[in-house]
């Protein structure tokens, strides 16, 4: 991995375009950014080698499959040593689709998707709270999500 790599505008509008549709075709992204489609390849490589860009995904709407229970459960651990086997255990819970690990209130804060909140509670008491390192939780049941964006307005 380059780690000394430095983007410049055209890598940026680059990501832009590709944080809008990674699918598009490199010669489309390199008429729209008046480049030849070789230097949009080389440059994608070089993001890629510098761990800048890593992969392709698509991005599912989690309400269209059913999964209409989104909620933030913030972990309170028993002692400090015990984040990494608990990020560990955590990874391997699929309702658990972020995790981060804080500062402030919560050592863990993770976001939970679940198809109702029957499911979301089986969630909670049997996978979350039965990890013997977690010493509490507390949840927040997310109402709406208003905003849903990646970082490419950053990138001007």
């Amino acid at each position: 991995m380059q780690k000394d790599y430095q983007i410049d505008n055209l890598d940026k509008s680059i990501l832009s375009e590709l944080l809008r549709e990674a699918r598009t075709p490199y010669a489309k992204i390199a008429e729209q950014l008046n480049v030849s489609p070789g230097t949009i390849h080389v440059r994608i490589e070089k993001m890629r080698q510098a761990g800048i860009i890593k992969g392709t995904k698509v991005r599912i709407e989690p309400k269209a499959l059913g999964f209409d229970v989104c909620c933030f459960v913030g972990i309170y651990l028993k002692s400090a040593k015990d984040y990494q086997p608990v990020a560990a255990l955590l990874e391997q819970i699929p309702e658990v689709i972020e995790a981060y690990y804080t500062t402030g209130q919560y050592s863990i804060l993770t976001k939970v998707v679940t198809p109702n909140i029957e499911t979301f509670q089986d969630v909670l008491i049997n996978k979350l709270q039965a990890i013997e390192q977690v010493r509490s939780t507390e949840t927040m049941i997310s109402l709406q999500n208003p905003i849903h964006r990646d970082i490419d307005g950053l990138l001007t």
